[in-house]
């Protein structure tokens, strides 16, 4: 019975300690980030949710380091540890490498495609508020003066395949976490 005991105020804890990291909602239209999933799902993620990995680096704890390759996004901890998070990255043709900053961070953004992307998609709309249906999903992180982001997105069974114009995105749950991370200023290292 002991050990029912142990266990139990052990997942309790765990359960306690992950909620409390757990940052409040600070948008209306982030109770949407989660969708449907279930209390646990929510606290662990998907099986390519984020999680704690080695990963000896000499770049900074603050770091954003994106391997297109692996399609893995890292946020350097140090101690030779980095928080990894599955990512979709930009379709063949539309792939870049590079070192930036984050110039700036946005909840919910407006989204207003650049010319090059209304030339190739003619459907798109011209602009479109910031919401659910917003393809830059619960957040954005720009990048320099460039047109690329690191951002949600609301088709989650895109994360992992090379789909995108070039912005690198996360599940909307994993964005929000990432957000909440980063410093404006921080390098941002794509390889």
């Amino acid at each position: 019975m002991k050990i029912v005991t142990i266990v139990t105020a052990g997942l309790v804890a765990m359960l306690s300690v992950a909620a409390a990291a757990t940052p409040a909602a600070a948008h209306p239209y982030d109770r949407y980030a989660g969708g449907s999933r279930s209390f646990f799902a929510s606290l662990f993620g998907p099986s390519i949710a984020r999680g704690v990995v080695s990963y000896p680096t000499n770049q900074k704890p603050g770091t954003i380091v994106v391997s297109t390759a692996q399609r893995r996004l890292y946020l350097v901890l140090g101690n030779g540890q980095a928080l990894s998070y599955a990512i979709a990255v930009g379709a063949a043709g539309y792939a870049w490498s590079g070192a930036s900053q984050i110039t700036d961070k946005r909840e919910w953004p407006d989204w207003t495609p650049p010319e090059e992307m209304l030339q190739r998609r003619h459907d798109l709309p011209r602009h479109m508020a910031g919401g659910p249906d917003n393809p830059m999903g619960a957040r954005a992180i720009y990048l320099g003066a460039s047109l690329y982001r690191i951002h949600g997105s609301n088709e989650p069974d895109k994360i992992g395949q090379a789909v995108s114009s070039g912005c690198i995105r996360l599940t909307n749950q994993d964005v929000i976490d990432l957000y909440n991370r980063v410093q404006i200023g921080a390098t941002v290292i794509v390889q």
